[in-house]
């Protein structure tokens, strides 16, 4: 069969590898926008007046906000004397602190020195038109009892915390305070408040952090009191047990050793000095005569005297000998009396030796008694060394209990002394002002949200609503979906586009009786240059067209549900036909429900029904319409018949369509609908070709599709389809070249109207 307007093989591979790419996507959800843009127009309106309601009725809020800081410098000055020992300003400290500021006892601080449990902000159901209007309902239906203090004090908790704001300013060691209020003055005092009631807090809290430090020291003290003087009286008690007294210089066991040492070294030293002067006059003694070394050595004048005498005559004996010889008396004098001073020499040497070893003696006794002291001392030096070591622990700790003493009593004045010292590391750098413009709602981010919001929606709104747009509207769709050619769309004809075809009837005979509706049943006559006319001349021409293949006089229009307006077209097609000259027969096939029957001639008595039954001639049946000599077979009394598809499917209907052939250039069966009635197959051996009708925007993609691929012998057979009703304006966002702007821009050239 030949397909009219199918586009080409080459068209359909371009579409095809166009289809999947980024500018085709784009496309693609441009068209969505456009086909559902009265859908987003009325999202995002509604969305704005939303907005706008809301910034009408919603009470301004003004929040105002005060800057505080911890002072490091005020930190190491109380770190310094603090009895605490506060530990160093860091981050986390700094969000401990924020932490402290939101918490409930700031809260409750606030709420309590300014009274806020009265005021109607915070005890009401809320600000503006909504909050009076909901508060004012809520009343009417409730009959709790009056809130107790503490409800109330939890009630205005509640909006305090959600109307404070507390937050670090980056890594700074300041603090934003901020409160938000319907009354400007209000909201600079409470955030005032909030930095005052964590100054007193924390006041309070170094306050009573040291009173009660103060009070542990007072009986620590006591305590280490105690200890101090135990052990003080423990030393001294050991000390006299031990016999250990100290000097100015140490103990006097020591003091005695090093005397009793440095004696015996002394005496030592004395010793040995004795002992080598007698050992050097021991050796003189082995001398004739002692030389003169010698005697100055001993420092004797007797020796020296005599020695000088002793010389002097052995000088003179060596002189009488050589002169008179030895044997000279004179020589002989000298040499006795030279012998009676060596020997007085010797017995003063004696003497001498005599006293030398009595001072070695002495020297020698000394030196043993002064070791024999040393060994006394250093053996009582040794036991008051063991006694020592528990002394030094003894010592120790006093010491200890001493300094504790003494570190705690420090300690114990200074935090006397700073309970009388209020200081804080916290302080404002800036207080919180009374603010000139409101912080909420704001406008422009309230209606950019609204908007953006808006959009979103009604993007998703579009997006669902071609998800679930499960119809026909465009000719695309038709042709993709059912394999079939869209060989025009009909424009739905005022009020009466959703009527049945009995209505439709009724406003036509009301239109010829002076009522401005139109006769939709004749439309293509009365109004040849509209819209609708031109659409059913495009169904003309693809007839006409298909007919260059084969024979194509007998046409069946048909839906796939009632009220798709199959007979409105059936009847405008012929119409169409038979005003332009050709012979046309209009059949109503509807047995079910011969509508068009009803509307067309229904004063009539004989139909097909009484023809296919050989009761009545074919001429005698026939209605002829005056104006465009359309002959009209209607369906007949059809009010008992059970079987209607065993009469269209009969050798007598057969016999009937070859007839009219014979006599008429086109043959136009008004069959009925597909889904309710199998009428329709049983038609396919004698009707050329099948025009099938679906409602534009109404019929189900699934329920045609379904229909059509039950009935392979129609869809073999079809011509191809037509949208019907379709509303021009929501068509020119589907396919701007169906829709009314285009048909005014260039069809109005030609003298068509709508």
């Amino acid at each position: 069969m030949l397909q009219v307007n199918k586009p080409s093989s080459e068209i359909n591979r371009d579409y095809a590898e166009a289809e999947n790419t980024p500018a085709q996507t784009l496309t693609s959800y441009v068209e969505i926008v456009r086909r559902q843009f009265p859908t987003i127009v009325a999202i995002v309106s509604a969305c704005l007046i939303l907005a706008l309601l809301y910034l009408f009725t919603a009470a301004p809020q003004f929040t105002s906000t005060a800057s505080m800081v911890i002072d490091t410098r005020k930190v190491q000055l109380f770190q310094q004397q603090s009895v605490l020992g506060d530990i160093a300003v860091d981050s986390a400290t700094v969000e401990t602190q924020v932490e402290i500021l939101k918490s409930e006892n700031i809260s409750l601080a606030v709420i309590r020195d300014l009274h806020l449990i009265d005021d109607p902000e915070f005890t009401g159901s809320g600000g503006g038109l909504l909050g009076t209007i909901i508060g004012a309902v809520s009343g009417l239906f409730s009959d709790r009892p009056a809130a107790s203090e503490f409800e109330q004090t939890r009630k205005a908790l509640g909006l305090f915390e959600k109307n404070r704001t507390i937050k670090r300013l980056g890594l700074t060691y300041v603090m934003e305070i901020g409160y938000t209020s319907k009354d400007p003055a209000k909201a600079a005092r409470v955030a005032n408040a909030i930095a005052d009631a964590y100054i007193v807090d924390q006041l309070e809290a170094k306050y009573q952090a040291t009173r009660r430090a103060s009070v542990w020291l007072q009986d620590r003290i006591k305590e280490l009191r105690t200890q101090a003087s135990a052990a003080q009286k423990a030393v001294v008690d050991f000390k006299t047990a031990n016999n250990i007294i100290a000097t100015g210089k140490g103990l006097i066991n020591e003091q005695q050793l090093a005397e009793v040492n440095s004696q015996l070294i002394m005496a030592h030293a004395a010793t040995a000095e004795a002992k080598a002067r007698l050992d050097r006059l021991n050796d003189i003694f082995k001398q004739e005569i002692p030389d003169a070394s010698v005697a100055d050595a001993l420092k004797n004048d007797t020796i020296v005297k005599l020695r000088g005498q002793y010389v002097d005559m052995s000088s003179k004996e060596s002189i009488w000998a050589m002169k008179y010889g030895s044997d000279h008396l004179a020589a002989v004098n000298l040499r006795r009396q030279m012998a009676e001073i060596k020997k007085n020499i010797l017995d003063e040497l004696k003497r001498i030796q005599e006293s030398y070893k009595s001072d070695y003696d002495i020297a020698l006794t000394r030196e043993e008694s002064i070791k024999g002291s040393l060994a006394n001392v250093v053996s009582e030096s040794q036991l008051t060394n063991q006694a020592q070591v528990q002394l030094r622990e003894l010592e120790s700790t006093a010491q200890s209990y001493q300094a504790m003493y003494d570190n705690f009593l420090q300690r114990y004045m200074e935090s006397v002394q700073q309970q009388s010292f209020p200081i804080t590391e916290a302080r404002v750098i800036s207080a919180a002002t009374t603010p000139l413009v409101k912080s909420a709602p704001k406008s422009l981010i309230v209606l950019a949200g609204s908007l953006l919001g808006g959009l979103m929606l009604a993007f998703g709104a579009a997006m669902a609503r071609e998800l679930t747009d499960k119809v026909f509207r465009t000719t695309g769709q038709v042709e993709e979906l059912l394999g079939a050619n869209c060989i025009a769309i009909l424009p739905a004809l005022g009020a009466t586009a959703t009527l049945g075809l009995g209505e439709k009837m009724h406003i036509g005979k009301l239109a010829r009786k002076g009522n401005p509706e139109p006769d939709l049943l004749r439309y293509v006559v009365e109004n040849p240059l509209s819209r609708f006319a031109e659409a059913v001349r495009s169904v003309k021409v693809a007839v006409d067209l298909n007919s260059i293949v084969r024979e194509n006089r007998v046409l069946a229009t048909t839906s796939t549900l009632p009220n798709e307006g199959k007979s409105t077209l059936s009847t405008n097609l012929a119409q169409l036909m038979a005003h332009g000259g050709a012979r046309v027969i209009l059949v109503d096939a509807d047995l079910r429900n011969p509508s068009l029957s009803r509307a067309l001639v229904p004063d009539a008595r004989i139909g097909l029904v009484d023809v296919v039954g050989q009761k009545a001639r074919l001429e005698d049946a026939l209605v002829v319409d005056p104006e465009t000599k359309l002959s009209i077979l209607p369906a007949g009394t059809t009010s008992k018949l059970l079987h209607t598809n065993e009469i269209l499917a009969s050798k007598a209907m057969h016999a009937l369509v070859t007839e009219l052939r014979s006599k008429f250039d086109y043959v136009v069966l008004d069959m009925p609908p597909m889904a309710p009635v199998v009428d329709v197959r049983v038609t396919s051996s004698f009707v050329d070709s099948y025009v099938f009708v679906v409602e534009w925007g109404r019929t189900k993609i699934d329920v045609v599709k379904h229909n059509l691929r039950g009935s392979p012998e129609i869809h073999d057979k079809l011509l191809g389809v037509v949208l019907n009703k379709a509303d021009t304006k929501a068509l020119a966002r589907y396919e701007s070249y169906h829709g009314r702007y285009y048909y005014q821009k260039y069809y109005a050239r030609y003298g068509y109207v709508e």
